[in-house]
């Protein structure tokens, strides 16, 4: 608790002013109610802090990178990007994040000191999603039109590599050591596994009628594919490219989101307003746990450990308590809530609203400190036409 000394000696002089007016007549129990209330009223609840960086907000819509300062809450600047950007990721050795832009199948890269457009370049004519390498000296851009999976050296910004896939790539992900991805053909219902090192993708294995995304297991010893028909999770061994087994599933697997030590796997999608929780080192499916209308995109805070789930179709987000996986809160958020980013200090969740234009700012700590199931806003900052993605970056 902090005491505003200002407010207690103006509380005790007003104390001691009453005591005189009165000549002096003031009983022992009044004198401690004054005195009681002059101190309380300079005990206050810990401010909340800002975080020391900005958030950089993709807005599909308005062709540009909204820079939020989250020391104080505010759009410093908007960058044009002169394309519609979508994913964003921010490099942790590099004063850059790096936005692509699908449509056009162009990277650009935005520099985090300057809050200017640097680099850029054409990956191709559409481009669908992009990773870090292992090493984080490339980035790997997975391309529609032409076929393949890219790689750019992030020193000159330009392709230095590509691997030609077999079909049209919906999604991949990069193995925790860096050296092989995996590739969905969401339409086609398959999937390729892509020895990175070896700059070579092996034939795609077909799965089912269609498949979402895949996710790596922490190390790196399976892998999990989400698949709609009969929504399951095929469990494969990247070693023998074997399915082991198949897990049933309440809903389609269209939203993965990881507990960070890697232990649990919690799943969203069309078919029940629900969240599953998958064990990966088990290969089991455990509880499925109602979450709100029509759950989608999650993300996860550390300590205290919540999931925090956007219900597009009702403007809200669900709280659940990790350890009892229990809805503890809801907040009204805004219209279509997508994208959450947790910030590195786990002080604020801020959603992404993609039909409202604005990012929503729930501040962790009130969750636990209200009675009441419902938690306000800490805030609300217009960023922009339809904001899709958001990276990170200390000052």
């Amino acid at each position: 608790m902090r005491v505003d000394i200002g407010i207690f000696y103006f509380q005790y002089a007003t104390a001691v002013a009453a005591f005189r007016y009165n000549g002096g007549v003031v009983n022992g129990r009044r004198w401690f109610l004054i005195t009681s209330v002059g101190f309380l009223a300079g005990c206050r609840k810990k401010r909340a802090s800002g975080y020391p960086g900005y958030a950089f907000v993709s807005n599909y819509e308005g062709r540009a990178v909204a820079a939020i300062d989250l020391n104080i809450f505010a759009v410093t600047k908007h960058i044009p990007v002169d394309a519609a950007p979508g994913p964003i990721l921010s490099h942790p050795g590099r004063d850059a994040v790096y936005v692509l832009a699908p449509d056009a199948g162009m990277l650009v890269e935005v520099e985090t000191t300057s809050l200017a457009v640097g680099r850029r370049v054409h990956a191709g004519a559409q481009a669908v999603d992009m990773r870090f390498s292992g090493d984080g000296r490339h980035l790997w851009i997975l391309c529609r039109q032409p076929r393949q999976l890219m790689r750019v050296s992030l020193d000159t910004l330009r392709p230095d590599g590509a691997i030609q896939l077999a079909g049209d790539p919906t999604s991949f992900e990069i193995s925790p050591a860096g050296n092989l991805g995996a590739v969905c053909f969401g339409n086609e219902g398959a999937l390729s596994l892509v020895n990175l090192e070896a700059m070579q993708a092996r034939p795609p294995r077909q799965l089912g009628e269609r498949v979402t995304k895949a996710v790596f297991r922490n190390d790196g010893k399976l892998l999990f594919v989400g698949v709609t028909s009969k929504p399951s999770l095929a469990v494969i061994d990247p070693a023998s490219e074997q399915v082991m087994v198949r897990l049933p599933l309440a809903m389609e697997p269209q939203n993965f989101c990881y507990k960070a030590d890697g232990g649990q796997l919690f799943i969203s999608g069309p078919g029940m307003d629900a969240v599953t929780v998958a064990y990966p080192y088990t290969t089991e499916v455990g509880n499925t746990v109602l979450a709100g209308n029509a759950p989608g995109c999650m993300a996860e805070c550390t300590k205290p450990g919540y999931l925090f789930v956007a219900n597009p179709g009702s403007g809200d987000v669900s709280i659940l308590d990790i350890e009892t996986l229990r809805v503890v809160a809801r907040a009204s958020v805004g219209a279509d809530p997508g994208a959450i980013v947790i910030t590195p200090d786990n002080q604020y969740a801020l959603v992404l609203n993609r039909r409202s234009g604005d990012m929503a700012v729930i501040r962790i700590a009130s969750i636990s400190a209200r009675r009441s199931r419902a938690v306000a806003l800490f805030t609300v900052i217009p960023v922009g036409s339809m904001p899709v993605g958001a990276a990170i970056r200390r000052f």
